[in-house]
């Protein structure tokens, strides 16, 4: 083994890596990456855990990291952050990616970056390394994130360099380098790759790649179905400032505890499942399962919010918009400047959108009941009326606006009928 080390050694002198920072989750895939950046690149590794909501302790990620010989460890409590400076901003825009998907795995993945490059500044790292592989979205949205914020930064991705192809190799490497395998989860465990934050938990690869395929109900994690979920309805008030709830039923709280309120709500009620086909940006048709039931309420709800805030054709920009901003989230751009730009025009936007939405939650559905704003309400119940609006409107107004937006229809309809004689 010494020997081994002393020639793979080469490769981390020839590089100029001697020490590296890991995005460390402590499953089988990165403490394999961990042992094997030792070994191949001879270099010291520095180990990152992001606490964002997965539902899994993340203590244990510390102490199999010291077992592997790693002196420094970060394990950071980021909750807060990725709602406040991520999913908040995202859901400002309403953005849905191909219609259906909430980014809840890619709005993550900019924010692990940014940390990354933090923690490779402060400990003087050489490089960064992730457990993303070749094939998906995921390696394009940590490496974009790293260049944007640390441009010279090297990136070792070991999908992409080493002959672990399979999960059986990856377990027979752990077995003969001595590193902790939990066998009851890898021979037991889902047959699917799973990935969870706080907004959502996506569900991919196994049984799944058959799009024909009915995920047995198990699966679901955070959400019961539809015909499971309570036969009474609940109502939930929420409360916006500047595009964001500050408020669940009149009681304040900080994002991260938004969003696990609504998810909590949204699970209870069997609100927010999605299974789809989506595009990668690498170019392949992928199967995604999603959970994202505080998510599927919060889109529903802004979007009432905005309806009574908002001019039409500030909407309508904004519809416009959605699609591209979604698609640079989804595709790794979210530190990019037209990121930036299309940010500040939404954020904008949001200055009047103040108020409260109250919803009615039942068997997979979120229903609109009511909106409000005491400060910034565009509805005028007195021009709105179908009762005596005492002059408010004109209603003899409408016949010349109508016959202008008419004019080039009648002008065309007129050039038709002289052909026809």
């Amino acid at each position: 083994m010494a020997k081994q080390r002393t020639a793979t050694s080469a490769k981390g002198a020839k590089t100029g890596i001697r020490k590296v920072v890991l995005a460390y989750s402590g499953g089988l895939d990165t403490s394999v990456i961990l042992k094997w950046l030792q070994d191949v690149y001879g270099c010291e590794v520095v180990t990152f855990t992001a606490d964002i909501g997965q539902g899994e302790e993340v203590a244990p990620a510390r102490a199999k990291a010291r077992m592997l010989g790693v002196r420094e460890i970060f394990i950071e409590d980021l909750r807060e952050e990725f709602v406040r400076e991520f999913v908040f901003p995202m859901f400002r825009a309403n953005a849905v990616y191909e219609g259906e998907y909430l980014l809840g795995t890619s709005i993550a993945r900019p924010l692990i970056a940014k940390h990354l490059v933090d923690i490779a500044r402060r400990t003087g790292a050489d490089a960064i390394s992730h457990g993303a592989t070749g094939k998906g979205n995921d390696q394009v949205r940590f490496e974009l994130g790293a260049y944007a914020l640390m441009p010279d930064v090297k990136i070792i991705a070991p999908w992409r360099e080493w002959d672990l192809t399979s999960r059986e190799k990856l377990v027979r490497y752990a077995e003969q380098h001595g590193i902790p395998v939990d066998f009851k989860k890898q021979k037991g465990g889902a047959p699917y790759s799973m990935d969870a934050n706080l907004l959502h938990i996506s569900y991919e690869g196994g049984v799944l790649e058959d799009p024909s395929y009915e995920p047995e109900e198990s699966m679901w994690r955070i959400t019961v179905s539809p015909e499971q979920a309570p036969a009474r309805a609940e109502y939930v008030e929420l409360g916006y400032e500047r595009g964001d709830i500050v408020t669940v039923d009149g009681r304040r709280m900080t994002p991260a505890n938004v969003l696990a309120r609504l998810n909590a709500l949204g699970g209870k009620h069997g609100i927010g499942r999605l299974d789809m086909v989506e595009n990668r940006y690498v170019g392949m048709k992928s199967r995604g399962c999603y959970e994202t039931p505080g998510g599927t309420i919060m889109l529903k709800a802004h979007r009432a919010m905005e309806s009574i805030t908002l001019d039409r054709e500030v909407v309508a920009l904004k519809d416009d918009l959605m699609p591209r901003y979604a698609r640079l989230i989804y595709n790794g751009y979210w530190f990019s400047p037209e990121r930036r730009l299309l940010q500040s025009l939404i954020d904008e936007s949001q200055r009047t959108v103040n108020g409260t939405v109250r919803l009615k939650l039942y068997k997979g559905t979120v229903i609109v009941v009511g909106r409000e704003s005491k400060t910034d309400s565009l509805f005028d119940p007195t021009i709105a009326t179908f009762e005596e609006d005492a002059g408010a409107y004109n209603q003899a107004d409408a016949a010349g606006f109508i016959r202008l937006n008419a004019l080039r229809m009648r002008i065309e309809a007129n050039l038709r009928g002289k052909k026809r004689k």
